[in-house]
């Protein structure tokens, strides 16, 4: 198991799934707003947009909330007025820990992610002390339904993807030029219909092997970190093995 995808396969798994739902419907919500302010309330013509009512849609978010909250945002409506920041830092076991927010108060977002980093055996950094270890890039993932991992990458070769990493039970991770991500995205969904997931990501470049003490540590303050309302996103460079991730999960 490394980065972040897969941890959040776990902590999604784990108690308190009403209130995780609701919080993930606010930050989405709050994206499909700064998507729609920051272009055309039109999916077609917005590509963070339809990135946004897509995650929305696999969140099996409701339409009328969907909606309601483009013509709230292109209507001017609300007062919110957020700001994308970014927070870097490390964690237990050194892991490199970017984390991207959306706030109305920068102060507040900052005072909260260096609290939460400081109790829980990390540290955050200044920006780009740990940026440098991973590479900005487009990320679509398709569950492993969608196809063979041969049909996959072919497609995705064709389209002008990158990389692409299939695994039976994660399903397919396809990386591409940010660029290049519409593109890619648009011909794949061609063939394999709506991904997952279609965004910008930070992909390490190499990663760091944790035990099973660290993994603890790390993976609450990961969680934390999530469970902010203003933070969005979460990557870390950190991979745990199977036989310790058995043992996390018995």
């Amino acid at each position: 198991m490394a980065g972040h995808s897969q941890f959040k396969n776990i902590m999604f798994r784990k108690g308190a799934q009403d209130a995780k739902r609701a919080r993930q419907f606010a930050k989405l919500i709050r994206e499909v707003t700064v998507a729609v302010k920051s272009g055309l309330p039109d999916p077609a013509t917005n590509p963070r947009l339809r990135a946004a009512i897509q995650a929305a849609r696999q969140a099996n978010m409701p339409k009328d909330n969907i909606d309601r909250a483009i013509k709230r945002a292109a209507g001017g409506e609300g007062t919110e007025d957020y700001e994308e920041v970014r927070y870097e830092g490390f964690g237990p076991g050194g892991v490199a820990i970017i984390v991207e927010a959306l706030t109305d108060n920068r102060n507040r977002t900052a005072s909260d992610v260096r609290s939460t980093f400081g109790k829980l055996g990390g540290n955050m950094g200044e920006n780009g002390s740990v940026s440098f270890m991973f590479d900005r890039v487009g990320a679509i993932h398709y569950p492993a339904s969608a196809g063979s991992a041969d049909a996959v990458f072919e497609a995705a070769l064709e389209a002008g993807a990158s990389d692409v990493v299939s695994d039976e039970t994660s399903g397919h991770d396809i990386y591409c030029a940010t660029d290049e991500l519409a593109v890619v995205r648009d011909e794949l969904t061609k063939k394999f219909g709506d991904p997952e997931s279609a965004r910008f990501d930070w992909r390490p470049q190499n990663t760091i092997p944790v035990d099973e003490a660290t993994a603890l540590t790390l993976f609450k303050l990961l969680e934390t970190l999530d469970d902010n309302d203003d933070v969005q996103r979460v990557s870390a460079n950190f991979e745990v093995s199977e036989e310790v991730m058995a043992r996390l999960n018995s």
